[in-house]
């Protein structure tokens, strides 16, 4: 698996196949870059190079005592494309790899970014009221201790979507304890001004039955820039990429073209 080394020291190994006009897919908070394999198939075979790397301390990528932030990984992804000169890219993020890409976008602006695509994520985290759409039960009073335990189950979505998340949740005690700091960073973050600035297209895709916020989410985000669209994807929890996997290649491919 190749690597490039960050600008503060930590490898991120990195996924790279195909060619034509570039993808770079950027996973959720405990997934690897290989969680991709079905997207990345399709891609391919659609006439892409897909790239997708792991996350500093995810996957097979160093997990170092600092960079804990979302602003860190914003910035891994600028030096991810600056080391392989990508330009013109469609950057899809799941989950927290969206706002990853917000991250990016905001400190780096869209130079090198042909479009974005969010799968079932929020732009903002924590539920206020100018915006109900962030994480069940997330609040300004609770934000600081939410998420000390991991990502609790919120008994949100259909069977057998629920089912899924509650078993991940009984098998693990949570995540790591040195990446929780990543995960409280991510829940404070609001998005939404980087979305409305963002002079790209933009696709929000969100499972109906997603586990973990309303998928209104989607079009709520959407409405914040000309440029967005917003599709919800039936018989579809949080995990789009395994949920619906067919569903979500194809979606991406469309865009993509």
């Amino acid at each position: 698996m190749p690597r490039i080394t960050s600008g503060d020291g930590v490898e991120l190994h990195y996924l790279d196949e195909g060619s034509g006009p570039v993808t770079v897919l950027v996973h959720g908070y405990g997934a690897p870059a290989a969680g991709w394999a079905p997207q990345q198939s399709a891609l391919v075979a659609a006439g892409r190079r897909v790239l997708a790397f792991d996350r500093r301390s995810h996957g097979e990528s160093g997990n170092p005592a600092y960079g804990r932030r979302m602003a860190r990984h914003g910035a891994d992804l600028a030096e991810f494309l600056d080391a392989l000169d990508v330009r013109d890219a469609l950057l899809v993020g799941a989950s927290m790899g969206a706002n990853v890409i917000w991250a990016y976008i905001d400190l780096f602006g869209t130079g090198r970014v042909r479009g974005v695509v969010s799968v079932d994520q929020t732009p903002k985290m924590i539920n206020t009221g100018d915006w109900s759409h962030g994480f069940y039960g997330l609040t300004p009073q609770n934000a600081g201790t939410f998420f000390d335990h991991g990502i609790p189950a919120t008994g949100r979505g259909n069977p057998p979507y629920t089912e899924e998340i509650a078993a991940l949740v009984a098998a693990s005690p949570g995540p790591a304890p040195e990446t929780r700091p990543l995960l409280r960073d991510h829940a404070f973050q609001d998005w939404r001004d980087v979305v409305e600035r963002a002079e790209v297209p933009i696709l929000f895709l969100a499972g109906r039955d997603s586990q973990f916020w309303p998928c209104g989410h989607a079009s709520a985000a959407a409405a914040l820039n000309p440029k967005a669209t917003a599709t919800v994807i039936d018989d579809c929890g949080h995990v789009v990429t395994s949920d619906q996997p067919e569903r979500l290649s194809e979606e991406l491919v469309a865009f993509a073209r």
